[in-house]
């Protein structure tokens, strides 16, 4: 059968393009795709030609093998959607399954059954889109380590900015800072009740408390990194859990950053850090997210709807008009 993919041709570029799938092998499972997510970021690197052409995508996730920034190439990671056929030598009963797959977007995509995540029947495809992004967002957590007396800040309100927002509000910490130049996303992450809203330069801002203890800097932007380090504490830490690709700016590692003992740590959903390994796996972190993601109405950060058809019109408003849409995702039509 024939399958319709999206392929980031060359900077600022997509394309639609319809190749077939082949045989099911024994082990083999086909998915039909319902809806996917794109990722704002990532995504976004891609689409720019943002991303070193040196450096494997991805060589955790099966799809992106022997792939790296260079042009053409098939992208995202937050499919959703039901097994449609199985090989031979699968559990027939999976047939009608709804999944979760890090997978480029396309209507079908043939994989392994361990590469999907079997989601619950009451929770919705759109919400399952969330997945990748929510299970990033535990992590970040993970390796943040919040504790209740400290004043934390997020630098960067996109989807996982805001997801870490609500994290961090079930902790019951006294006050979260988040900071975005756009006024509508502020006033998203204004709705959880220990959140205020700032902007980047603002007074009230900077002059707040004697630093922050903990900042996560989501913003994909690096030179918010000056940001943090002006508005970090005594011994604070910063935790960078944006990837930049091949962007650089010069980083003020002198005074504040020196006698006050910071501490940068960078934080990859990929693998667990080894100084929490003893009390998280991956699958602990994979069912907290999946928990997380049933307690929280995420549907609420999606702003725009788009037919895979329509891939250029969605990559352009994010791209163009970024200040209008939070989460973008993909329908499939039959």
């Amino acid at each position: 059968m024939k399958a319709k993919q999206l392929w980031f041709i060359e900077p600022g570029k997509v394309e639609i393009r319809e190749h077939e799938l082949g045989s099911l092998a024994q082990d083999d499972v086909l998915v039909k795709t319902k809806v996917s997510g794109i990722s704002a970021g990532t995504e976004m690197l891609v689409y720019r030609g943002q991303v070193p052409q040196d450096l494997p995508l991805d060589a955790s996730i099966k799809a992106f093998e022997g792939l790296d920034g260079s042009y053409p190439l098939p992208y995202g990671y937050a499919c959703v959607g039901v097994v449609e056929e199985t090989g031979s030598s699968v559990d027939k009963s999976i047939k009608g399954k709804k999944v979760f797959a890090l997978q480029p977007h396309a209507s079908h995509f043939i994989c392994k059954i361990d590469q999907f995540i079997f989601l619950p029947d009451e929770m919705s495809e759109e919400a399952g889109t969330f997945l990748a992004n929510m299970e990033t967002a535990v992590n970040f957590l993970i390796d943040g380590e919040a504790q209740k007396h400290e004043n934390v800040a997020i630098l960067g309100l996109g989807v996982v900015g805001q997801l870490v927002n609500v994290l961090l509000n079930q902790q019951s910490l006294n006050k979260v800072s988040a900071v975005d130049g756009l006024k509508f996303r502020r006033e998203f992450a204004e709705r959880e009740k220990s959140t205020s809203g700032f902007l980047p330069d603002s007074k009230e801002l900077l002059g707040k408390c004697d630093g922050f203890d903990l900042i996560f800097e989501l913003s994909g932007n690096p030179e918010a990194l000056n940001l943090a380090i002006e508005l970090s504490g005594f011994s604070g830490r910063i935790i960078i859990g944006s990837w930049y690709g091949n962007k650089t700016v010069p980083i003020n590692l002198g005074g504040a950053f020196h006698r006050n003992r910071l501490k940068i740590i960078s934080s990859q959903v990929s693998t667990i850090s080894p100084e929490h390994s003893a009390k998280w796996t991956k699958e602990k972190r994979l069912n907290k997210a999946l928990s997380s993601l049933e307690e929280m109405e995420v549907e609420k950060f999606i702003t725009h709807r788009f037919p895979l058809s329509d891939a250029t019109k969605a990559y352009c408003l994010l791209d163009k008009e970024a200040g209008k849409a939070l989460q973008v995702i993909f329908t499939y039509e039959d």
